[in-house]
């Protein structure tokens, strides 16, 4: 059989990449239903019975309760792996132009960490999905003592607070600013379409930005103190707001914000610019 030609590789490749943005913004409205789910229980907990401070894991067991949840910790799954791939491909091959420089080295950095970290998402609604496994709630805790058994591997684990502190700061930047809306195709946007995602953008990457600096300053304290008991994730950061003075009230509105940060990734999902294929649409 004859190998295809230089010119017919390339036109493969390109065949193929509608596909990989099709599959990335599905994963964006699966990452937007996880985080829909934990403002939601976060919300309950705050007005009374029936909700709980949770992590992205806690969210996907609650999904597994709903009818039809084993149907949606599938799709949740599968999206995740879309996004996931979608991470690597800015990370490796910057389709967004991050470039070579200092800003543009650390951006790429972020992407990749974020590929790490929903990769235990994804595979973690697969397993519920399937019935071949469970989210531990300690799983988070687990793998930051295995982290600190590495060789520098406390050095790391501060490193990646530090990347998560400089996300979560980017995000409350972006939101604060507005500029987040560059992201959009928005001459494919109804009116009533670009203002739901510029409120919930807004809300949604102010509130997102907040609990991801208290994620990073748990994770620095962490490394400082050696305990990966103290590494809290995001269901951590809800519950310590939940204990300040008006956690409540902090707690509602924290929780809001992350149910528009949902409702903003499944818009984000379906008019971002992927500039990767034809016309880069």
């Amino acid at each position: 059989m004859n190998k295809p030609s230089k010119e017919q590789a390339k036109d493969q490749v390109k065949n193929a990449k509608p596909w990989v943005r099709r599959f990335a913004r599905f994963g964006y409205m699966a990452k937007g239903v996880v985080y829909g789910m934990i403002g939601i229980l976060a919300v309950l907990a705050a007005f009374g019975p029936g909700g709980e401070t949770t992590d992205s894991s806690g969210a996907l067991r609650s999904i597994a309760k709903l009818p039809f949840g084993e149907m949606v910790l599938w799709m949740i799954g599968i999206g995740l792996i879309g996004y996931i791939a979608w991470d690597l491909i800015k990370a490796i091959n910057d389709p967004m132009n991050e470039g070579k420089n200092a800003k543009g080295i650390i951006k790429r950095i972020s992407y990749f960490i974020g590929a790490i970290i929903y990769s235990n998402l994804a595979f973690g609604a697969i397993k519920l999905a399937s019935h071949t496994g469970s989210t531990s709630g300690n799983s988070e805790q687990a793998m930051s003592a295995k982290l600190m058994q590495q060789p520098f591997g406390v050095w790391l684990f501060g490193i990646v607070g530090a990347f998560i502190i400089g996300y979560g700061v980017f995000e409350l930047y972006s939101g604060h600013s507005g500029k987040f809306m560059k992201n959009f195709n928005k001459n494919k946007m109804n009116k009533q379409e670009r203002m739901i995602a510029k409120n919930s953008g807004r809300v949604g990457l102010i509130s997102h930005g907040i609990v991801l600096c208290m994620v990073g300053f748990f994770i620095i304290q962490s490394a400082i103190t050696h305990n990966p008991e103290q590494s809290n994730g995001l269901g951590g950061a809800l519950s310590e707001l939940a204990q300040q003075s008006y956690g409540q009230l902090l707690l509602a509105l924290v929780a809001t914000g992350l149910i528009l940060y949902g409702v903003y990734q499944i818009i984000y999902g379906r008019y971002i610019k992927m500039k990767f294929g034809h016309n880069g649409k």
